[in-house]
């Protein structure tokens, strides 16, 4: 009888040990976990909090399960020393998650990006735009996608978004600028190079030409600017238009305008950060999707009635 009793309570001692790892009933806790987390980030946060004992074992388990790009995240409701089975289940279902998923599209400007948070319920547009505009972030709402709560904080939105911004490009402006540019004015060209661009191949070269510009005194002359000084984007400019007075206006003003005209993505910042080795100073859209590129105004001029020939061809 005593050789059955030892294994009996063995076995019992085993499963209350492990009740205790899985459901042990610790103190409720608030984890946020951010836009971009990976398995590293959520452990330390997980770990931070006390929701678990080893940012290590979770590791390994997100690794072990490949579960790592099934991270959602969002703001969950935990328990103190909670397993790192349980708390990684927890993470990759979204049933544990109410947030919405929210996309900021390359190029958008601080008020696009407010009619799309309050149209999904995440806050006010007013108030989103209000803060934005307060702190001079047009260029650093990075466009991305997000998973977001509804009804948050005006400055939890926008903090979020900055610091996307943060993660993603601030290491690339760690290895330095253009000759004669700096963040500021690397961002207002990147944005600029954002609205013009439609081919990922020609960002370098846009950036080229209006880094050129830049360098030598001209007028930028981009017609993103002028529709950025109207207030929208227009699609068909007038010569009226072009007059436009603002300081945003490149038609108007030398230099670059005083700030970004939108929020670039991670690629037109990359293209203006390394523009392509080029000397043009003019370009020309074919109507397909792409550019004509040259360095002499007379050579641009005859591009242009080319491409407004074969328009006309196509009619």
């Amino acid at each position: 009888m005593n050789k059955l009793i030892k294994p009996a309570a063995i076995l019992a001692s085993c499963l209350v040990l492990l009740s205790l790892y899985f459901f042990w009933p610790g103190r409720p806790v608030k984890v946020s976990i951010p836009e971009g987390a990976g398995a590293g980030k959520a452990a330390a946060e997980l770990k931070r909090a006390g929701v678990i004992i080893s940012s290590t074992w979770f590791r390994v388990l997100v690794k072990v399960t490949g579960t790592g790009k099934r991270l959602m995240p969002g703001e969950y409701a935990l328990r103190e020393r909670m397993s790192a089975e349980e708390a990684l289940w927890r993470l990759t279902h979204s049933t544990y998650v109410s947030t919405v998923r929210v996309v900021i599209p390359e190029g958008w400007r601080m008020e696009q990006i407010a009619e799309r948070l309050e149209a999904n319920g995440v806050v006010p547009a007013a108030q989103f735009l209000e803060l934005a505009r307060a702190q001079n972030l047009e260029g650093y709402l990075f466009p991305s996608t997000y998973h977001l709560k509804k009804n948050m904080l005006p400055q939890e939105v926008v903090n979020l978004l900055k610091s996307e911004f943060d993660r993603q490009i601030v290491p690339l402006f760690s290895k330095g600028f253009s000759q004669g540019l700096d963040e500021r004015k690397t961002l207002i060209i990147a944005s600029i190079v954002e609205r013009e661009a439609v081919d990922d191949s020609e960002r370098p070269l846009i950036a080229a030409v209006y880094i050129n510009r830049y360098r030598r005194g001209m007028p930028l002359e981009a017609d993103p600017t002028t529709q950025y000084a109207l207030g929208y984007w227009k699609k068909a400019l007038t010569y009226k238009d072009l007059k436009f007075k603002s300081p945003y206006n490149t038609y108007v003003v030398g230099g670059l305008p005083p700030g970004p005209i939108c929020n670039p993505g991670f690629s037109s910042i990359a293209a203006t950060l390394s523009p392509a080795n080029l000397d043009a100073l003019y370009f020309v859209a074919d109507r397909k999707g792409k550019h004509i590129f040259n360095s002499n105004f007379e050579d641009h001029k005859r591009a242009k009635r080319r491409v407004e020939q074969a328009a006309k061809d196509q009619q």
